[in-house]
């Protein structure tokens, strides 16, 4: 049996100009700086929350926010 697939978030910083979109829709795994930059609580996706991640991964107006498969 092989392990289960994992998805991880990754937050591009230099793409990034800050709109904040990413922290209201990923709560869980997002918060903003004090400049409304984001920074990333956790990187791997939980099973649960990857509908969420692919609607915030959508929704980032600089496209700044990706997923990979380990």
């Amino acid at each position: 049996m092989t392990a289960p697939d994992r998805q991880a978030l990754r937050i591009d910083r230099i793409a990034c100009t800050g709109h904040g979109q990413c922290a209201e829709l990923l709560p869980e795994l997002i918060a903003l700086d004090e400049w409304g930059y984001p920074v990333q609580l956790d990187t791997t996706v939980p099973r649960r929350l990857r509908s969420h991640v692919r609607r915030a991964v959508r929704a980032c107006p600089r496209l700044a926010l990706s997923t990979s498969r380990d």
